[in-house]
């Protein structure tokens, strides 16, 4: 496979460039020669069923799996955030979000900067195992954002958390994405948590994209809107759901 770490600077900004990627498993095909950009600073969303390709897509762009054919463009500067918050226990939160980095007075400063942008300033010197599960998902994201990615990939990282919980964390996460404007892939099985967030909706289906296209909905989105209604009830036909039945 090719995979390349710069996106093309001929053409439109793009930061993500998917280009008839195939994935296999053994016999199985995942993923089949599949084409999508995301545009620099663009929001999108992956919905599909389970086995339909989305986190492997996510992986592939984060470079956690590079097993495929075709040709994948990305960004130099990538960040992930998983449904597990996945903080080393032995650190504090403060050094779990400058994990990796050179230890510099400009490193600290700016990880300071993300938790308090996350509401977790007072919990910089917290153990992980004190934080609450959405606590502990804010710190995850503060961590991304302290690489100052140019993609952040966002693999269901809301799954875990109670239904108040997880609305906090949208308005949290479209608020720290307004001010950074990363393109973002968030994949997740939510549909009114799709229309809530994204500039673009991507339906896989069998490895394929089966519905492409931009929330024309203004924001903040509410969900007894009937635009957002109409949205919602398609979805969720793409994805197999009738709630007639």
């Amino acid at each position: 496979m090719a995979h390349e770490s710069a996106v093309a600077n001929a053409g439109p900004d793009w930061a993500v460039m998917v280009s008839n990627v195939t994935k296999r498993f053994d016999e199985r095909t995942v993923l089949g020669e599949l084409n999508l950009n995301i545009a620099a600073g663009e929001f999108v969303v992956l919905l599909g069923r389970s086995g339909s390709g989305k986190s492997t897509l996510l992986r592939l762009l984060g470079s956690l799996d590079d097993d495929v054919s075709g040709t994948i463009r990305v960004p130099r500067r990538r960040a992930i955030v998983f449904q597990d918050a996945r903080m080393m226990p032995w650190l504090t939160v403060l050094s779990n979000v400058t994990l990796g980095h050179p230890q510099t007075a400009d490193v600290r400063r700016r990880a300071l900067s993300t938790l308090t942008e996350v509401g977790l300033e007072k919990h910089a010197h917290a153990w992980p195992r004190t934080l609450s599960g959405g606590e502990a998902q804010r710190a995850a994201l503060a961590r991304a954002m302290a690489r100052e990615p140019q993609l952040l990939l966002l693999d269901e990282p809301f799954g875990a958390l109670d239904a108040l919980t997880r609305i906090r964390m949208h308005t949290l996460l479209r608020d720290v994405y307004m001010r950074h404007r990363p393109a973002v892939l968030l994949v997740t099985h939510d549909v009114d948590e799709a229309i809530v967030l994204a500039d673009r909706i991507v339906v896989l289906t069998e490895g394929s994209i089966s519905f492409n296209e931009n929330v024309n909905i203004q924001k903040p989105r509410h969900r007894a809107d009937r635009m957002f209604l109409a949205l919602r009830r398609r979805l969720l036909f793409e994805l197999g759901v009738n709630e007639e039945q």
